[in-house]
């Protein structure tokens, strides 16, 4: 099964206790590809986290790269978060292991 691993680079960033996924594939087919897969509610799927709002997509198909916001998938933030990865730097790998096709979504937390 190609994973999203297959065809692009995933970049994790955190604003608050906002989790910010950067996408950006290797080629334009790939881009197509992950366009069509990585919905909003595709991505909010596989994180499976108790979320404080909609995932929100963005798509640059000039750099072949899609934005995703997971509001409240950090659990309090940075500084007022619990859990060991407040950045959420560890959650890159987890979108990257997501199968772009009908394979079930694997819960995280």
């Amino acid at each position: 099964m190609t994973t999203v691993d297959d065809c692009a680079d995933v970049r994790t960033g955190d604003k608050g206790d906002t989790l910010i996924l950067a996408v950006r594939a290797r080629d334009e087919m790939s881009y197509h590809l992950l366009s069509d897969a990585l919905t909003a509610e595709a991505v909010a799927g596989h994180y499976a986290l108790e979320l404080t709002g909609p995932v929100l997509r963005r798509l640059l198909p000039g750099l072949h790269a899609l934005v995703f916001t997971l509001p409240g998938a950090l659990g309090g933030g940075v500084t007022g978060s619990p859990v060991l990865d407040g950045h959420g730097k560890a959650l890159s790998y987890h979108l990257l292991s997501m199968p772009l096709g009908e394979e079930a979504p694997r819960r995280i937390r």
